[in-house]
């Protein structure tokens, strides 16, 4: 069935009660009923004991005492719910019977011998019926059968049935209006839920969904979506954000082949100067193909990181790899490399992540190293933890520059050093190859004095 939210709700929890309420009924129902027959019952047992000191044993016969007085009793006296006796011998066979039975017979249940209560019929009415034996030094000399009439403990519980199944049907279909109606009240925190987020756009984020007062599930649904937008708000406004970055850096390059171009067309030059021009166009070209491949690594860093490779290397053999790679731009800067290995010589981390990070920052350690300037790189090992810890002399970063060192294009003091080649996008790498395998990067740095960047892998 296509029933509405708050239909479903209001048709479970009238199931729910629907059924706690049958039970209930069929419950008083049957404790009724066994009131009415157990008083029916404790009647019975008292009208047979008592009529058994009115009977009479004379060898194999059983008589009624005073029969004659009992006769003149029932005609002075109208009896609401007469009491029917009847005598039988030993084997069931009729001896005597109280004088209203007139012309019918009460049934002997010879399964019942030891006494008992059971139902029967007489002339076609129902009855209630106890047989007690009656016993002489020990032996069975008869029964002695009590009935009376069950039709009015039947009509009684007859009218219970029928209310209890009218109130029954009455009660389901109030409840079911109600159980909807405070459903529908339940749902209005869900209803305000829908209609703010039916106004959120991509250009209009900053709305928020109203926290209601309880802090129940609808709070935290509530407060689950007001940080869901938040961190949608952050992610378009990054994506904003690098998008401008992005065509800032990418529109330099583009200008100044475009200047140097539009420069070469506009008159004859000699052979020299057109070969200059065109290694600067190159440069620049090269210059804006590595922006655009790592642009791309931070595209796939941010989509899935479960394709790249996950295997192990040795941080050691790594790090001396990342160093071989940069030996020529440590060789023109003579710088020395004091790499300290120490126990954790056999520690190992993931292969790719880890490259892109200590690449990065060991290639940060010597582009920003003055000539002559000593790189220190230690591994350590602490409580199942790989510290690695590349500490430069470089020329430091300044403090207020710190919290944004691993935003995208970000370079501090960059004005200053327009001489080295950089585009602000490396440690963002780092930031997010780290993240990657929820590894931590701090750094510490005292502006002109150098930097370190610590690694815990």
């Amino acid at each position: 069935m296509n029933l509405s939210f708050r239909n479903r709700i209001a048709l479970h929890y009238m199931i729910a009660t629907a059924v706690i309420m049958m039970v209930a009924f069929i419950v008083v129902y049957f404790v009724v009923q066994g009131t009415v027959y157990r008083n029916l019952d404790d009647d019975l047992s008292y009208e047979a004991e008592k009529h058994t000191r009115e009977i009479e044993v004379v060898g194999d016969s059983i008589k009624i005492i005073n029969k004659k007085e009992w006769e003149e009793r029932e005609h002075r006296e109208v009896q609401v719910n007469p009491v029917f006796i009847q005598i039988l011998n030993k084997d069931g066979k009729f001896m005597d019977k109280s004088p209203n039975l007139k012309e019918d017979g009460l049934t002997f249940n010879a399964q019942q011998n030891y006494g008992g209560h059971f139902n029967g019929i007489l002339n076609s009415i129902a009855i209630r019926q106890v047989q007690v034996p009656i016993e002489e030094n020990g032996k069975i000399k008869g029964f002695i059968l009590a009935a009376m009439s069950l039709e009015s403990s039947k009509m009684v519980l007859l009218s219970l049935r029928n209310v209890l199944i009218v109130s029954y049907l009455f009660l389901l279909v109030g409840l079911y209006f109600m159980s909807r109606y405070l459903a529908g009240r339940g749902i209005i925190p869900v209803k305000v839920i829908t209609e703010t987020t039916k106004r959120i756009t991509k250009n209009n984020l900053n709305e928020r969904v109203v926290l209601p007062q309880n802090k129940d599930e609808l709070y935290e649904l509530s407060s689950s979506i007001n940080q869901l937008l938040q961190r949608i708000e952050n992610a378009i406004e990054r994506e904003r954000q690098f998008t401008s970055d992005a065509s800032h850096e990418l529109r330099t390059p583009l200008a100044a082949l475009k200047g140097t171009l539009e420069v070469l067309i506009r008159k004859p030059r000699e052979r020299l100067e057109y070969e200059d021009k065109i290694r600067f166009s190159l440069t620049e070209i090269d210059r804006m193909t590595g922006t655009l491949e790592q642009l791309l690594l931070l595209a796939r860093l941010d989509t899935n990181s479960k394709t790249f490779d996950q295997s192990l290397v040795p941080l050691s053999t790594l790090i001396d790899e990342i160093l071989s790679r940069h030996k020529k731009p440590i060789s023109e800067k003579k710088l020395i490399i004091d790499f300290s290995k120490g126990a954790a010589l056999d520690a190992v981390v993931p292969q790719y992540y880890s490259n892109l990070i200590l690449d990065n920052i060991i290639g940060n350690a010597i582009k920003y190293s003055e000539e002559n300037k000593t790189i220190c790189i230690t591994i350590t090992e602490t409580d199942s933890i790989i510290i690695c810890k590349v500490q430069d002399e470089g020329i430091g970063i300044r403090t207020e520059d710190l919290n944004n060192l691993f935003n995208h294009f970000f370079r501090s003091d960059a004005l200053n050093h327009r001489s080295i080649p950089g585009n602000g996008l490396g440690l963002s790498i780092a930031k997010k190859a780290a993240d990657a395998i929820n590894a931590e990067i701090s750094v510490e740095s005292e502006f002109g004095l150098g930097t370190s960047f610590t690694i815990r892998f």
